[in-house]
């Protein structure tokens, strides 16, 4: 796809329309002035801000003095809640606020009442909506401060702020407003919302990121949050950011001057995408109060489908979800909890939200889309649609949220699921799930036992080939990392037939048979289901000698620990994903995980370790500490001498993390001690989701030089990464 997708996320942030651009401009080229400063060139960035803030304040009709410039919606709520908290706290320590503010709020009333104070936190009911009787009900001879958003940020309903800010002036009470999603949108004027406090967030409204205001009504009392010079009338420390105030008073004098115009086109293309969707998808369902909702907010439920499923599919459209459904839960959103929504509905709900730059045509391609894609994934429809893809423009990982190994079950979730299954007593059953072994172990007699495992995942790489390739040998590896020798194998495969054509599951098991070949093993048939997302791995049969086996247990003090691939194929298959890879760390990406750990395996079994472990979902140190546990031993990790995948360091940097590694990190954590000096980014690595990674062997210290030798003749890139050691307690080092 070449064109950019529909945005319909105005709700998360908003483009800067050229118009503020514009006015922003000579402040980055040619007035850089402090506006502290006396001299001409402070002065001119001084009445830039002072104009800005007079923009501000004509929109919401308040006196000028009563406007400061902060750095966003965040700060801005800090302040008035935590200012004005602790300013009254001689008069009071109770707060009141709603089940469905914005984490901005959420998060500093959490803050506030580990420090003493009080929070009722006021239900809302099916739409959203606040009880502004349930309100005054809450309030106590102890309240000080109430904050009510004055739009929801999820389902837009618009909360009855005006009312229970009347009934709070009475009582002395104040009343604070987050106000990010209505400015712009809605008239905002303080005297109708008889607010003491509203916050402001310009990337809401078309300004930039990272500016933002709060009103603080004359004669209101806050203590200070950012200490330093007396900037903004020694409310707030800080040199004014001059560019973005700038850009936040042009999208203030924007929205003065056209808001009814533009209040009237957010709801015609908002109306003209639900009655599309509703045409034909009957089913479906509107969340919020339609009575009291932001013109441009379309919350929509799809009852039986996962909303992370529905955007992944969506590759035209851009929207947010309600629900993250994960292999072991449903996360809802506190919001659609607050509302009572039942599972079934609240975990297919998608936020889409339209804005300035919405056009008509752009609501019918969307909609167009949706309805497509929402057809295909319900269980009532054969899609006829998919067969128009060619497999060649097909991407695989939008078609699953979850991305390889980094989709199994967290680790602590499976440890109490396989605690309750009972142990088998056969005594043939050599390896069976009393270990951490990825495969189980049979003997049929003296010389001969079979090896079975069992391994398969969602798309990790956007080609179905490579993907094909990829699971085939991340299945194989179980077997070469207990020394055996594959036979054959059996296809597992989940395939959403209704969204992709049948070409794109061939692409896929050829990927498979081109491994199968290079490994000398034979695919004999195999399984498959309907899914809502490609699922694809193997069944896997081999051999060893009962003698011969290789387990994750037997290490001993003194073993060099020796790793046969470099780290961060997790955090590089998420950065794939969303499009942030050049096509050399894709290429070198999959020919990591395409490579097979056959050679390093047979050398293995030549010279001899104590114990043998492949690195998969639960990343190296998961798959270190399923060894030491097992063992009874404890490690010492040296970091400089960890391979990891080129890029793979510079995307954790960045915050590209699976789910899955974060999982690990905090599995671990307990048992893993990390040198002062080791980084946030470089924890994450080592517990990196990795799918088809490298064997981790305990190797006697006599046979280290030779084994590192031999691996290195083979081309497979072995690393000496640290040493198992002796200790009471079990723990891995890191230095």
């Amino acid at each position: 796809m070449n064109r950019k997708p529909i945005y319909l996320d105005y709700n998360a942030t908003t483009p800067v329309d050229p118009r503020v651009a514009e006015q922003m401009l000579p402040y980055l080229t040619e007035h850089f002035g402090n506006p502290s400063s006396t001299h001409p060139y402070g002065l001119i960035t001084k009445k830039a801000v002072e104009k800005a803030r007079r923009q501000v304040a004509d929109l919401l009709e308040c006196h000028l003095d009563e406007i400061i410039f902060t750095s966003g919606g965040s700060e801005s709520n800090n302040l008035a809640l935590k200012g004005a908290a602790f300013a009254r706290r001689e008069r009071g320590n109770h707060i009141i606020t709603s089940a469905v503010e914005h984490p901005a709020v959420n998060e500093v009333c959490y803050f506030l009442a580990q420090n003493g104070f009080e929070i009722t936190y006021l239900p809302v009911d099916s739409t959203g909506l606040v009880d502004g009787d349930a309100a005054l009900e809450a309030i106590t001879d102890r309240t000080i401060l109430i904050s009510i958003m004055h739009a929801n940020n999820e389902v837009g309903t618009i909360q009855p702020v005006g009312e229970i800010a009347r009934a709070a002036r009475q009582r002395g009470i104040l009343m604070h407003s987050d106000c990010a999603q209505s400015m712009g949108k809605i008239p905002v004027v303080v005297d109708d919302l008889q607010v003491d406090m509203l916050s402001i967030a310009g990337h809401k409204m078309y300004a930039p990121k990272g500016i933002g205001a709060l009103y603080i009504r004359r004669g209101v009392e806050l203590v200070k949050q950012t200490h330093g010079a007396d900037h903004e009338r020694n409310w707030r420390a800080g040199t004014e950011n001059v560019l973005e105030i700038v850009g936040l008073g042009a999208a203030c004098e924007l929205a003065t001057g056209d808001l009814e115009d533009h209040q009237r086109h957010l709801e015609k293309v908002r109306d003209l995408l639900e009655n599309r969707l509703a045409e034909s998808i009957p089913e479906m369902k509107i969340n919020g109060n339609l009575h009291r909702r932001l013109p441009n907010t379309a919350n929509v439920s799809f009852p039986g489908l996962e909303a992370n499923t529905i955007l992944d599919a969506l590759t035209g459209v851009a929207a947010s979800a309600g629900a993250a459904c994960h292999s072991e839960e449903v996360e809802l959103s506190p919001v659609l909890v607050a509302m009572s929504l039942p599972l079934e509905v609240a975990m297919g709900t998608v936020r889409f939200s339209v804005g300035r730059f919405t056009t008509e045509a752009d609501v019918e391609d969307a909609a167009r889309e949706i309805i497509s894609i929402v057809r295909q994934l319900g269980p009532q429809t054969v899609a006829p649609s998919p067969q128009k893809i060619s497999a060649d423009e097909v991407k695989l990982t939008q078609f699953t949220h979850g991305l390889g190994c980094a989709c199994k079950l967290r680790p602590q979730l499976l440890e109490q699921v396989l605690q309750k299954i009972p142990q088998p007593t056969d005594p043939d059953i050599l390896v069976g799930s009393d270990t951490s072994d990825d495969a189980a172990v049979y003997r049929l007699n003296a010389e001969l036992a079979v090896v079975g495992t069992v391994d398969f995942f969602t798309p990790i790489v956007d080609d179905p080939f490579d993907f094909g390739r990829i699971a085939a040998v991340n299945s194989l590896s179980d077997v070469y990392a207990m020394g055996g020798t594959p036979l054959f194998a059996l296809n597992v495969v989940g395939f959403p037939s209704n969204r992709l054509p049948i070409s794109v599951l061939d692409k896929i098991l050829q990927g498979a048979l081109q491994v199968a070949n290079e490994a000398g093993i034979s695919i004999i048939g195999g399984h498959t289901v309907d899914d809502t997302e490609p699922k694809f791995g193997w069944a896997v049969t081999g051999i060893v000698h009962p003698k011969s086996i290789v387990h994750n247990q037997g290490a001993r003090p003194g073993d060099a620990l020796i790793l046969t691939k470099a780290l961060g194929t997790g955090v590089l298959a998420t950065a794939l994903k969303r499009g942030l890879l050049n096509p050399d760390a894709r290429d070198e990406l999959v020919q990591s995980m395409t490579a097979l750990n056959r050679d390093a395996a047979h050398i293995m079994q030549e010279i001899g370790v104590h114990a043998a472990t492949d690195i998969t979902g639960f990343g190296l140190l998961g798959h270190l500490l399923e060894m030491m546990i097992g063992s009874g031993t404890s490690a010492e990790i040296v970091l400089d001498q960890i391979p990891w995948l080129p890029g793979a360091m510079e995307m954790v940097e960045l915050d590209i993390v699976p789910g899955g590694t974060r999982d690990n990190a905090a599995y671990t954590s307990p048992f893993v001690e990390y040198s002062v000096e080791i980084s946030l980014p470089q924890k994450l690595l080592l517990n990196d989701a990795q799918t088809s990674g490298g064997l981790l062997m305990a190797v006697p210290a006599n046979r280290t030089a030779r084994m590192i030798d031999a691996l290195q003749n083979r081309s497979v890139a072995a690393v000496l990464i640290g040493s198992v050691t002796s200790a009471e307690n079990i723990r891995i080092e890191v230095i």
